[in-house]
Parts: C-alpha cells; sequence; structure tokens
C-alpha cells in the first residue's frame, strides 16, 4: 500500500494531476475541481499520534483543512469542521471520512466575517465535541487583483476580516477552554514572505498572522499552550480556481518552486498533525514551511 511513509521522488510525485485553467464562483468546490487535489483519502495512513484529541478546523471542508481533518481523524482526534454554507456537498463528504475513520464529525457552517458566528463556532464545537484542545485557523479569502487601484474597499475588508479577525475572534473565544498541552495552529503563507503583485492584500494578511502566532505563542507558552503557523507555498485547491490565481495562470501553478510543480493538501496534512501532537512538545512559536523549496528568511 502506497501512503505517506512511502519513498517517492517529491519532483515526480503528483505528476498525474495536471492543473488546468478552471474557473469557479464563490469560495470554489473541491468537487468541482476538473483536477482533483489529493486530500490524502486514500493514502494517509494513522499511527494513533491524536488519540482523545478534539479539533476544531476553520475551511475543513476542502483543500488543506479537509486533508487535515481527514488526517487529524485517521490519528484519532474527533473533529469540527467550519465552512461556508454553499460548500456544503464538500464538507459532507468530509465528515463522512471523519466518520469513517471512526471518530465524531461536527458540521458547523456559517460566515467567518461574523464576529457572532466565530464565538458561537467554538461554543458549538466544545458543546458537541466535549471540549476543544486543538484549534487550526485555517479558512483563508484570496483574490488576484493587477491594480491597488482595483481592489475595492469591500474585498480588502472581507480578505482581513476571514483571514485576520476571524482568526482573534476564533482564538479568544476558544483560550478558556483550552488546558495545558493544546495547540494552536494558524496558517500563514509563503506569500507573507515573497508577496506576489497581485495579491497584494491577501499576502498582508497572511504576515499579520506570523506575526500574530509569534507573539500569542510567547503569551501562552507558560500556560502550556503551543502555538504555530504551517506557511503553505503554491497548493492545488479550490482557492487557486475561485479567483485566488488567474486564469490563465494555472496550467503552470507552482512550477517556479524548486520541486517543479504544485503542491496538494495532503502533503501538508502531516505538517498539521506534527504540531498538534506531543511529538513538537517543545516547538512554539514556528513557522513550518511546506512551500516546495522556495526560500523564505
Amino acid at each position: 500500500m502506497t501512503d505517506q511513509y512511502t519513498l517517492t521522488d517529491p519532483t515526480t510525485l503528483y505528476s498525474d494531476i495536471t492543473t488546468t485553467a478552471q474557473s469557479q464562483d464563490g469560495p470554489g468546490l473541491d468537487a468541482d475541481l476538473k483536477a482533483k487535489a489529493d486530500l490524502g483519502e486514500d493514502t494517509y495512513r494513522g499511527l494513533g499520534r491524536l488519540i482523545g484529541r478534539k479539533a476544531l478546523i476553520t475551511g475543513g471542508d476542502s483543500g488543506i483543512g479537509a486533508a487535515t481533518a481527514i488526517a487529524f481523524a485517521r490519528e484519532g482526534a474527533d473533529v469540527a469542521i467550519s465552512y461556508l454554507p454553499e460548500e456544503e456537498e464538500d464538507a459532507v463528504r468530509i465528515a463522512g471520512l471523519i466518520t469513517a475513520a471512526g471518530q465524531k464529525a461536527l458540521t458547523l457552517p456559517g460566515d467567518l466575517k461574523d464576529p457572532a458566528y466565530c464565538r458561537d463556532l467554538v461554543a458549538q464545537a466544545v458543546e458537541g465535541l466535549g471540549g476543544l484542545d486543538i484549534l487550526v485557523n485555517n479558512a483563508g479569502k484570496q483574490q488576484s487583483v493587477e491594480s491597488l487601484a482595483d481592489i475595492s474597499d469591500e474585498q480588502f475588508d472581507e480578505t482581513f476580516k476571514t483571514n485576520v479577525y476571524a482568526m482573534f475572534w476564533i482564538t479568544k473565544a476558544a483560550l478558556p477552554h483550552l488546558r495545558p498541552g493544546s495547540t494552536i495552529i494558524n496558517t500563514s503563507s509563503i506569500q507573507a514572505y515573497s508577496p506576489s503583485e497581485t495579491l497584494v492584500d491577501y499576502a498582508s494578511t497572511k504576515a499579520t498572522i506570523n506575526t500574530f502566532s509569534k507573539a500569542l505563542a510567547q503569551q501562552l507558552a507558560p500556560k502550556g499552550i503551543r502555538v504555530n503557523v504551517v506557511a503553505p507555498g503554491p497548493i492545488w485547491t479550490p482557492l487557486q480556481t475561485a479567483g485566488g490565481q488567474p486564469t490563465e495562470a494555472l496550467p503552470t501553478f507552482g512550477e517556479n518552486t524548486p520541486l517543479g510543480r504544485a503542491g496538494q493538501p495532503a502533503e501538508l496534512a502531516p505538517a498539521y498533525v506534527f504540531l498538534a501532537s506531543a511529538e513538537s512538545s517543545y516547538v512554539t512559536g514556528e513557522t513550518l514551511n511546506v512551500n516546495g523549496g522556495m526560500p523564505t528568511p
């Protein structure tokens, strides 16, 4: 059986998945990707590293969040996922995979731009799972715009609310429930270090996430709560086809990395598992870059 422990050549891995020039409306769906992203549903093998843990993952319906949800469940964690109502099709599928792994799945739709929903999201997760000790702030808004003059006030506001404000609201609401040994994992991006000219607002939020996380890590370390970050590179998800990248750029998406290809969500999940598990007990305030070899400071 091929799984994440199988020796492979990373330059040719996923050569059967060809990114194509595709455009989706709204947030985009995994179900509608022409070239299906690998979420690890057929390959991720758990080793019991998260047995008894209770996790909340934003954006857990598709892409990196979905791959992480599958991995967490197969490692023994119960998982709550948040997502937009229009992403219900993807969410139902991921919930089914969590349940198939023998774990409890909670589906909690709503809009992260709403502070009331963010706070209620945490309350629902705590009640439904019987506690909370892993928080993954992963959901994000990314829209490619050629000129700063064309970024509307509405887009700028929505990008910061989705990527930064929601992280603040959710984390603040979660803190009273997190006991020593709990972990918070936030999702940044290569854009925090090497911003694209067409992603000014998105890149700015990702740099903010890095700094927020490093400051919070110092504050919470004495309480035994660790805070870390995963910074993906170009990863094939619905986010890219729903305006995250120019449609015409998708056929060559990720080819500028040293590994010469886009990454798949399944390649991110082990990073989140590591940072959520006791294996990373002496790691806090760290940003783990999973970007195909793109240099970062």
